[in-house]
């Protein structure tokens, strides 16, 4: 059965995404099955793993992203994947693996335009059609914008784990709180909506420490974040084995560079210790992650 995770924090800028893409690429280079899902309509993860001329066709097209679903009952979740997403100039899988469902920016209209049947809601239809699917894959990820509107909900919904990005800061520590009132608000109102074999709803079970700068002195908002997680698991508002990663990971220039080249950070290769570190950070989250399951 697939790990089906969100990544989502009611802050913005905490680098969710770089975060998210270096995380599936690392679970793949690890010989991971990994389906990368983008739900934020800023469509960053898409431009960044397709490059900007893959993605400019399909964002004039509209055909493939992940918003077809939902536009016409032709297309399903399954016809939108782009397998091996990663390539090389001459087309070549660099990473293989590594699958996409991407979005362009009419994923906005799922918000403001749409007009679906109320007793069937988006997140219920994804969910079906992501069932077909979900076998194939060890890890599901799920790149949330920071809020639980209809496209979040959609991961939410069919998420077992909720992974939270955080900066060292109190604006993070606030995006957490909210996150977990808005999950439990979210999880009363599609409770009808569950079926069977789904797997526990989704709760947060870690949070990950991105882009720390150097010298950055991250005890004190750590042990701030630890006693609100504390506080949580008391009340059950969060998962029993809910932990703050150890691995954390370093504010990096070679991580601008990866989005401008089209690659995850792990495919640069050896280009000075900046990049050494942070490809180091992004592996030792990888590999915790994994090691989080036997508790989950």
């Amino acid at each position: 059965m697939a790990r089906k995770i969100s990544f989502i924090n009611y802050k913005g800028g905490v680098g969710k995404t770089s975060l998210i893409v270096n995380t599936a690429a690392c679970l793949a280079k690890a010989g991971k099955r990994v389906l990368l899902f983008d739900f934020d309509t800023q469509s960053n993860a898409s431009i960044w793993l397709l490059r900007l001329e893959r993605w400019n066709l399909l964002n004039t097209s509209g055909k493939g992203a992940i918003f077809s679903i939902f536009e016409s009952s032709e297309t399903r979740v399954k016809d939108c994947l782009v397998r091996d997403v990663v390539k090389g100039k001459s087309g070549e899988s660099l990473l293989p693996g590594l699958d996409l469902v991407p979005t362009t920016f009419n994923l906005v209209d799922l918000e403001s335009d749409y007009r679906g049947n109320p007793q069937r809601p988006p997140f219920t239809i994804f969910q079906e059609q992501l069932a077909e699917i979900e076998s194939d894959y060890d890890f599901i990820l799920f790149d949330c914008p920071p809020n639980i509107l209809r496209a979040s909900q959609c991961g939410i919904f069919c998420s077992n784990e909720v992974f939270v990005p955080a900066n060292p800061d109190a604006l993070s520590l606030i995006g957490f709180t909210l996150l977990v009132e808005k999950l439990q608000k979210f999880h009363q109102i599609s409770a009808g909506f569950r079926r069977t074999g789904m797997g526990p709803i989704a709760q947060v079970c870690g949070i990950v420490f991105n882009a720390i700068k150097p010298e950055m002195d991250i005890d004190v908002p750590k042990m701030r974040m630890q006693l609100r997680m504390n506080q949580f698991k008391n009340q059950r508002r969060v998962a029993q084995n809910a932990k703050i990663f150890n691995a954390t990971v370093r504010d990096a220039t070679v991580v601008r560079r990866a989005v401008t080249l089209g690659l995850p950070v792990t495919l640069l290769g050896r280009v000075g210790d900046d990049a050494d570190n942070v490809q180091n950070d992004y592996m030792r989250l990888a590999n915790e992650l994994i090691q989080h399951a036997s508790a989950f």
